[in-house]
């Protein structure tokens, strides 16, 4: 299977939701397709005879191919002798054949969440993740047996190799229907959510458009922007319920056929989550609410008394409280562009050419239109070598955030291509969010003009609203995990009623301080607005460790930029070749489940801001 985008999780809903993934119809043009997307067709490139098979030149071969095109390619791999003398050519070949496949669908991908309305690239979509993806995977852990019954390994590999041993323990045949049936249900959640509109002052926009009105000093502005922005979701509440209730029963059958007694273990299996258990997660769990509920509720507090309220609200907590004015870092998304490339030159040379080289080549989707699907993401395409970044900019401070988080994603994408293999360039999720929001933090001092976005003042706000964002989001990362093991663990998951009440249940236990009185059904649409859960189940404890990573990192580098830098350079050029504790390591950081060691990068969040306050 492709790899999914990597997205930056908010706590505020607000903020937009996030990443996702999806794409070019049966005969339409893959080049043209390229095109509508402002990105470059690929160099051609002599097609070449690996080992057994003849590969194409490009992805362009594979854009309107259905599975009966792709199949003689595996069939190819499948057959030809293979030994130890000839693995590395058989390895590189089935390497190269990945590349082409996921790049053709990685581009369709992009195509459809720019235009989630254009019927003829959802078909183009469904095509690829309904029908393609589901049988090459089927096809690739067949051609990983090959491998595994050849008992070949070799350093750099290892990581690989457990990989395609777990891959190949849990494959059931009768589970490729059931993944291609999930494909389509999470197409349809992409339709559905990113076709929502909200009127506004006789104006339709996007719900991400919404989103300046939610800093607006005026309380009845905010007000009435965020219950807009969740009707949109509560008018399609049942819709979406009933949207989950299949997805439910299909990842249940998905588990049972391959021998779990529920879908948590084996989503943990699926990931390849080899450092760490569900037992590790309900610790993190109780870590944050130790250690971080309190401290946010100790910044509720200092909200509610700098707004002069007698109570928060869920639209108090947008609002900058540093300035009367809202922060505009940009008017139009050139400037913002060009910022981010002075920024990340600033951080480190070779990374500002990275993003330079990006910009220059049209892989970047970053402003908010109709029909667009909502959040960020930043994904890779795997022939040439290079990342895509996608995001729904309005001109707020949090749109900054968003691309320096996803720009992290796309330097991890430049800095492991150098590894030869597809599989050796891909670390999991828990790594690829470490460069993410380390990058966050590292670009952090440089937001500043001429070369970024703020005056002085500005960048010390915008600094501010990010340290509180990190505290803030951890109570809802725990809330998202804990609520998705209740749904697969606790029996009564295919429940609709059921799971809205466990919601609210589980989100009192981490978010107190905010007053929710009168407003049950929008606590319960949270839920609802998190595609994560619908789309990526389990997929989101990995920001909670990679933010204590991150904080890691950031810590060293308050000491020391340039060496921060430089390891975490070295960490992002692993790939996939380490295990998760090594990359952790190389980059200055441990992983964190403990309350001990999240209470003083906590405390160390909480110090920092003081200091900024003062300043």
């Amino acid at each position: 299977m492709p790899q999914r985008p990597r997205a930056r999780v908010y706590a505020n809903p607000e903020a937009g939701a996030r990443g996702m993934r999806l794409p070019v119809a049966p005969f339409l043009d893959w080049f043209a397709v390229a095109q509508t997307v402002n990105f470059p067709v690929p160099q051609r490139r002599q097609a070449a005879a690996v080992q057994t098979i003849t590969l194409p030149a490009s992805p362009a071969a594979f854009a309107n191919a259905g599975w009966p095109d792709i199949a003689p390619y595996y069939e190819g791999l499948a057959t030809a002798p293979l030994a130890r003398d000839n693995v590395e050519d058989w390895l590189k070949s089935w390497s190269q054949l990945e590349e082409l496949i996921d790049e053709a669908g990685t581009v369709a991908m992009i195509a459809y969440t720019g235009d989630t309305a254009d019927a003829e690239k959802e078909k183009a979509h469904l095509r690829f993740s309904t029908e393609i993806f589901p049988q090459a995977h089927e096809q690739g852990v067949r051609l990983s047996k090959r491998l595994l019954h050849l008992d070949y390994t070799r350093p750099g590999l290892e990581t690989t190799v457990q990989r395609f041993r777990t891959d190949a323990e849990i494959f059931r045949e009768e589970n490729v229907a059931l993944f291609a049936e999930l494909e389509e249900l999470s197409a349809q959640y992409q339709k559905i959510v990113g076709g929502l509109t909200a009127q506004w002052e006789g104006e339709t926009k996007t719900i991400p458009q919404l989103q300046p009105y939610l800093k607006e000093r005026d309380r009845q502005v905010r007000e009435r922007a965020w219950r807009v922005g969740n009707e949109a979701y509560l008018a399609h509440r049942d819709e979406l319920a009933a949207l989950f209730d299949k997805m439910f029963v299909a990842r249940t059958k998905v588990a049972g056929n391959a021998g779990f007694p529920n879908y948590q273990e084996y989503a943990f299996k699926s990931k390849h989550r080899f450092d760490y258990t569900p037992a590790d997660c309900d610790r993190f769990h109780d870590a944050v609410e130790k250690t971080v509920v309190p401290a946010v509720a100790r910044q509720l507090e200092y909200r509610r008394e700098r707004l002069g309220l007698d109570r928060v609200r869920p639209w108090d907590l947008g609002v900058e409280l540093e300035r009367v004015e809202s922060l505009k870092p940009f008017e139009d998304v050139g400037v913002f562009v060009e910022r981010a490339k002075a920024i990340f030159r600033r951080v480190d040379p070779k990374l500002g050419s990275e993003f330079a080289l990006m910009a220059a080549d049209g892989l970047l989707d970053l402003e908010s239109r109709k029909g667009k699907a909502p959040g960020g993401y930043c994904t890779k395409l795997s022939f040439r070598g290079k990342p895509f970044i996608f995001m729904n900019a309005v001109g707020v401070a949090d749109d900054v955030n968003t691309l320096v988080h996803e720009a992290g994603h796309s330097f991890h994408d430049f800095a492991a291509h150098s590894q030869p293999l597809i599989w050796q360039r891909s670390p999991g999720h828990e790594a690829a969010e470490l460069a993410s929001m380390s990058m966050e933090l590292l670009a952090s001092p440089y937001l500043q003009k001429p070369d970024g976005y703020y005056t002085a003042d500005e960048a010390r706000s915008a600094q501010i609203e990010h340290l509180e964002d990190i505290l803030f989001s951890l109570p809802h990362i725990a809330s998202v995990d804990a609520f998705q093991s209740w749904i697969y663990t606790s029996g009564e998951g295919h429940d609709a009623a059921a799971r809205d009440r466990a919601w609210l249940e589980i989100r009192s236990r981490f978010e107190r301080g905010i007053d929710w009185s009168g407003l049950e059904r929008e606590r319960v649409a949270r839920w609802y607005r998190q595609l994560h859960i619908f789309e990526y189940p389990f997929y989101y404890i990995e920001y909670g460790i990679a933010q204590m990573g991150a904080l890691q990192v950031w810590r060293h580098s308050l000491a020391d930029q340039a060496t921060a830098v430089k390891r975490y350079r070295e960490a992002l050029a692993l790939g996939g070749t380490a295990g998760l504790p090594e990359i952790y390591q190389a980059a200055g950081a441990r992983l964190v489940f403990d309350d001990t060691t999240m209470g003083e990068l906590v405390r160390l969040v909480e110090n920092r801001l003081t200091e900024l306050r003062a300043g």
